[in-house]
């Protein structure tokens, strides 16, 4: 199992298991994945881009679990949400697909 599989399966360990852990806990997994989802971008070659991010959403979740601002529920969302992304993610690096970006004219 490789290093992103393993990470995956964490992430969904964790959505299933999320009363274990406590808010520290996790923000940082979802912490780990915003900085794992932005690194596998940035090797893809999907450059941060204007209007609206999911990976925007997972961020503001990690930031505002320990203020009580989020319930179980939104906390699991996320962690699912990461993980189908890293997912997707790593399957376009390992199929070693060129992925061009166009930008509309104007």
């Amino acid at each position: 199992m490789t290093l992103t599989n393993s990470f995956i399966a964490e992430l969904i360990r964790d959505a299933n298991l999320l009363d274990h852990l406590n808010g520290y806990q996790r923000r940082r997994m979802l912490e780990r994945a915003v900085t794992t989802i932005r690194d596998m971008r940035e090797t893809i070659g999907i450059p941060p881009g204007p209007g609206r991010d999911r990976l925007l959403e997972i961020q503001t979740v990690a930031l505002s679990i320990e203020l009580g601002w989020r319930s179980d529920e939104e906390v699991r969302n996320a962690l699912l949400l990461a993980a189908a992304m890293i997912r997707d993610l790593h399957i376009v690096l390992d199929s070693k697909t060129d992925i061009s970006i166009v930008r509309p004219a104007g």
